[in-house]
């Protein structure tokens, strides 16, 4: 079973081209694009392992989604694209954080089994 990680961003068709250019790695991919949606994601898959949100959000929006899944979910990270690198930088960004934050750890599990 793959792990689960929701991307937040401003429009759905952003977080929808970043899981179709980063299908090859062994993720579920969820999206959201306002409160209504993160809390329904958050509150519907129990196997969320990290949240990914994206730049494009105001501050005060990025704010209270951290609230939020701070609130309803304070087992999962949560991590947030710097806004210096631009909408080309969020593909990037989304495969690093996984590399690092899922994929090694899935890795190691793997091997000391």
């Amino acid at each position: 079973m793959h792990p689960v990680v929701l991307l937040i961003g401003r429009l759905p068709h952003v977080i929808g081209n970043v899981a179709r250019q980063l299908d090859h790695l062994p993720i579920e991919w969820l999206g959201a694009h306002d409160h209504a949606e993160v809390v329904r994601q958050l509150e519907n898959e129990p196997r969320i392992a990290c949240v990914i949100m994206g730049a494009g959000l105001e501050d005060d929006i990025r704010g209270d989604l951290i609230g939020v899944i701070a609130a309803l979910r304070p087992d999962i990270c949560i991590h947030l694209k710097d806004r210096a690198s631009g909408s080309e930088g969020l593909v990037p960004f989304v495969e690093r954080v996984v590399a690092q934050e899922l994929l090694s750890v899935q890795h190691r599990e793997m091997a000391d089994m």
